[in-house]
């Protein structure tokens, strides 16, 4: 098996069966890979139709969380109980377009040797307009403070190593940030343009002055990580 789709979920119960249509219909050429969804707690019925879904597709993975823990959680409990050595990540909001999975796979193949992150920088977004400037200001002031050098770090749709992923410092939000995570181990991120589509149903989970408190203090916390590294290097020892 070579790649583990990793899908954070809470109340996503309209939208998760179709979105598990698509991933098939557009990795149809392939049998290499398994659908992990990392259900965080949902109170919608979320996790009644996932385990009706579980019994009909073989390929289905399904994680229940027992309290509410967060998307960076959901994704982390994904990527540690993953198969494979690659890890695509997913919204469960449908607005990632499947399809771009294999987008990412060819802009991996094709990518000079070493640990890369390949990453979506999403094109026309289909989010209201307070969302969009809200983004770009975000995605401005955390480029101008971190230095990742990374347009769209909100994107869902991402590619990677699983032992990269793991020896990431975790912590709550922690998914806003992998570009900047990935370089301070010396890692590459590529970024390749995926498409974006409206929500297929449901609300969104954060509201604008949510992501503006808490954004606030992670790219503190992150600005702190950034100036701390810890080198590892392999000493050579005769005794």
């Amino acid at each position: 098996m070579e790649l583990s789709i990793v899908i954070p979920v809470y109340n996503e119960s309209d939208n998760i069966s179709p979105l598990l249509r698509e991933i098939e219909q557009a990795l149809a050429p392939r049998d290499d890979y398994e659908i992990i969804v990392v259900d965080d707690c949902s109170t919608d019925g979320t996790s009644a139709q996932l385990q009706a879904l579980r019994r009909e597709r073989p390929r289905l993975r399904v994680i229940l969380h027992s309290e509410n823990r967060g998307q960076s959680m959901a994704l982390i409990s994904g990527v540690r109980n993953a198969r494979a050595d690659w890890i695509t990540t997913l919204d469960g909001d449908g607005q990632n377009d499947p399809a771009d999975i294999l987008r990412l796979i060819q802009a991996r193949d094709g990518a000079p040797g070493g640990i890369n992150l390949i990453a979506g920088i999403r094109r026309r977004r289909q989010d209201d307009w307070v969302k969009r400037l809200s983004s770009r200001i975000a995605n401005r002031v955390r480029g101008g403070l971190l230095g990742d050098r990374f347009p769209d770090t909100g994107c869902g749709i991402k590619l990677f190593p699983r032992q990269a992923f793991l020896e990431l410092p975790h912590f709550d939000h922690m998914h806003r940030f992998l570009p900047a995570l990935f370089r301070r181990q010396g890692w590459n991120v590529i970024g390749v343009e995926v498409g974006h589509r409206p929500r297929m149903a449901g609300t969104s989970k954060y509201g604008t002055f949510d992501r503006l408190r808490v954004g606030v203090v992670d790219l503190l916390g992150v600005m702190w990580l950034l100036r701390r590294p810890c080198e590892v290097r392999t000493e050579e020892w005769i005794e």
